[in-house]
């Protein structure tokens, strides 16, 4: 279930993140191995997030690989190293909509919040080259955390999609 998507006004954000370059056959991996990894780095680095964790599709090339940042925001950009980065995600319009159910649905969802954004004609902040769509910020969050919620009826994300300026 996708509710009825809204334009919002967002603060830039302070996040860091684990980037991963998959095939969409892997698209759990940076949940798996990116979210795990990207939290214990934090706690032994004494920072904490601030919000809920997300993935960041910074590029997007269904016949080959996509670019997917496993990130979280926090409260201040830190010294980064080979493992973790640290970024801003960008001040702006965006429209958001929050899904309930089970994360296998979000493609259809995302589909969904296009097809409503195509119909009023806004526009996402993305750049098409030869390697793919690459967005300014594309998010998936992920309000639930499966180990506290057991049943996915009752998963909760947010879809957020930064419009062109």
């Amino acid at each position: 279930m996708l509710t009825i998507p809204v334009i919002e006004d967002h603060p830039a954000q302070a996040y860091a993140y684990i980037t991963f370059v998959v095939p969409m056959s892997e698209m759990k991996k940076p949940a798996d191995e990116g979210f795990p990894a990207l939290f214990g780095w934090l706690a032994e680095h004494g920072m904490k997030p601030v919000a809920a964790a997300f993935y960041n599709y910074r590029r997007i090339d269904m016949a080959t690989t996509l670019e997917v940042e496993a990130g979280v925001p926090v409260d201040r950009i830190g010294a980064g190293d080979d493992i973790v980065s640290f970024g801003t995600l960008p001040a702006g319009k965006y429209v958001s909509a929050t899904h309930t159910g089970h994360y296998d649905a979000l493609y259809d969802a995302t589909a969904m919040l296009i097809g409503w954004a195509r119909e009023r004609g806004i526009a996402w902040d993305v750049t098409q080259a030869s390697d793919g769509d690459h967005f300014a910020c594309r998010l998936e969050i992920y309000e639930t955390d499966p180990s506290e919620e057991p049943d996915p009826a009752k998963w909760v994300t947010r879809l957020q999609f930064k419009i062109a300026d």
